[in-house]
């Protein structure tokens, strides 16, 4: 079912301006739509009668768009536009899908096949919109909480909550860098955490996290960023220490950009950490979800 109209216009008589526009006369535009020529160059000069504006010059072999012609053959197309995708939102609503997806996602996570996946979304749901947003450290957590998002791509620490669904997709090293001129990357051996306490750590912060949330902080003195980007910026000037993914930084530290530090009983875990594809656990994904989270965990490296 198809919405008619727009005050005292109609979908169809924009429909109409801009098949013209499009096939150059009347006459094949109303090939093109299936009608009479005279249909057609009745439904122009209403809608001119309507607006009050010459739409074409017909003194031509042609009809040519006249200059506000040309403006608000523009706007017919927006408009179309709109209406094709307000139907195609209210169908897919019909069909049980979502009518938004909102994801969030925190900086840890590689960019690569996120992009793949959302590529591979649009063409399969090319009419569903998408909420997209980058968080710092925590930010995807708290607005799946907030329900400002269906699905956050994230880190979990120190362990899964329990109003959290969460499906593992790929686990990341954290390396412990310092750019080469820094003092701690000229020690002979390896540094201690008193060391380290000396030196100014890059963190990278959650902004709203409570302030006893302490993750792999050994420094006295803290810089925090919540861009990863801009973090990796200052590490690179040479302004402090941090850990950083191992994804980031391998090509820094090929070129000797970065050296590695090795830290004699560090407290920071071992093991990898684990990306997540998380949802609350009080609201399921909808179909639109669920493909994309299928296909966030082919294209991630599984855990």
């Amino acid at each position: 079912m198809e919405l008619q109209q727009l005050g005292t216009l109609s979908l169809d008589q924009l429909r109409v301006l801009v098949t013209v526009a499009d096939t150059g006369s009347f006459s094949a535009a109303g090939r093109a739509l299936g009608r009479a020529q005279s249909a057609i160059s009745q439904a122009i000069a209403t809608l001119e009668e309507l607006q009050g504006v010459t739409l074409f010059d017909r003194d031509g072999y042609r009809p040519k768009l006249t200059t506000v012609g040309q403006v608000l053959v523009d706007q017919a197309r927006l408009i179309l536009s709109s209406a094709a995708r307000f139907e195609a939102v209210a169908a897919s609503s019909r069909d049980g899908f979502e009518l938004e997806l909102a994801i969030a996602i925190d900086p840890l996570v590689p960019t690569a096949p996120l992009i793949d996946s959302l590529l591979a979304f649009g063409r399969e749901f090319p009419d569903l919109p998408v909420t997209f947003s980058t968080e710092g450290l925590g930010g995807s957590l708290r607005r799946l909480r907030a329900k400002t998002a269906a699905l956050g791509i994230c880190l979990l620490l120190p362990t899964i909550p329990g109003d959290i669904v969460a499906y593992p997709l790929l686990r990341i090293r954290l390396e412990a860098v310092v750019a080469p001129g820094h003092p701690l990357a000229k020690r002979q051996r390896s540094v201690t955490q008193a060391d380290l306490e000396e030196h100014v750590q890059l963190v990278l912060s959650d902004p709203a996290a409570a302030p006893d949330e302490n993750y792999g902080l050994i420094s006295a003195r803290r810089w925090r960023f919540v861009d990863l980007g801009r973090r990796l910026d200052f590490l690179l000037a040479g302004f402090g220490w941090c850990r950083m993914p191992e994804h980031i930084v391998a090509e820094q530290i090929a070129a000797k950009k970065l050296v590695r530090l090795k830290i004699e009983d560090d407290p920071a875990p071992r093991d990898a950490l684990t990306i997540y594809a998380a949802h609350r656990r009080d609201h399921l994904l909808g179909p639109a979800g669920r493909w994309l989270l299928k296909t966030l965990q082919t294209r991630f490296p599984a855990a």
